[in-house]
């Protein structure tokens, strides 16, 4: 299959205050999430994206424009509601601080998979919606442009570490073992057996041994060679 890089949108005015955003219109990068977005951009700038898949919020839209300014090409670059935000009810709009004195953080810590928001959306149908819709745009692409092509999926936090949870096999009550930085690149590649994760929240270094693509294969026992820059 292709080989999708899950890229978070930078820091947002509500990041820096540590107000939960949510689904709420007018949320923007700030200059450190500009910043952050611009060399996420550069960083992909050496590989010939097929697409460039976002989330409709502004946040992620705006991170996708760096990286489409910096392609040489015109990759395609639709919006995929299966990449939102959670909706995470009642609990938009409001700080992290006072949500943590909630009963139902506990849980949102520690067994995700039961947690419903109030007035909102189980973690474990956002989970579902976009695993599935990652997988969807990965098989029209590879159709479109073959195995070794490579394409950027800008969404949120809790959504890619959901993404990532399930490429490693590890249940969604265990996802908040990952973290997904600002403006990170994460790689995954779905292959015909399993997906194979090939780095997860990078913020820095060079991504110029994407441009060929990731070959498909077994995975090398004891470790392989690893990629050639180009």
């Amino acid at each position: 299959m292709a080989t999708v890089l899950l890229v978070r949108h930078g820091r947002t005015t509500a990041n820096a205050t540590g107000l939960l955003a949510g689904r709420a219109e007018g949320v923007s990068l700030d200059q450190i999430g500009r910043d952050q977005a611009a060399l996420t951009g550069d960083r992909l700038a050496a590989i010939d994206l097929a697409a460039v898949v976002s989330s409709p919020l502004e946040r992620c839209q705006q991170t996708a424009e760096h990286i489409l300014n910096r392609q040489a090409g015109t990759p395609a670059a639709p919006l995929e509601h299966g990449l939102i935000e959670a909706d995470y009810g009642t609990w938009q709009g409001r700080l992290l601080t006072e949500l943590a004195t909630e009963e139902l953080w506990p849980l949102v810590q520690s067994q995700p998979s039961a947690v419903v928001f109030p007035e909102g959306e189980a973690m474990a149908a956002m989970q579902a919606r976009s695993v599935a819709a990652i997988r969807r745009h990965d098989a029209v692409i590879e159709a479109e442009h073959g195995p070794e092509a490579v394409w950027v999926a800008v969404s949120h936090g809790d959504i890619i570490k959901s993404i990532l949870a399930d490429a490693l096999g590890m249940h969604l009550d265990l996802f908040q073992r990952i973290n997904v930085g600002p403006a990170s690149v994460s790689i995954v590649r779905y292959g015909a057996s399993r997906p194979s994760v090939h780095a997860t929240n990078t913020d820095a270094g060079d991504l110029s041994w994407l441009s060929k693509g990731i070959h498909a294969g077994d995975a090398p026992v004891g470790g392989g060679a690893g990629h050639q820059t180009p």
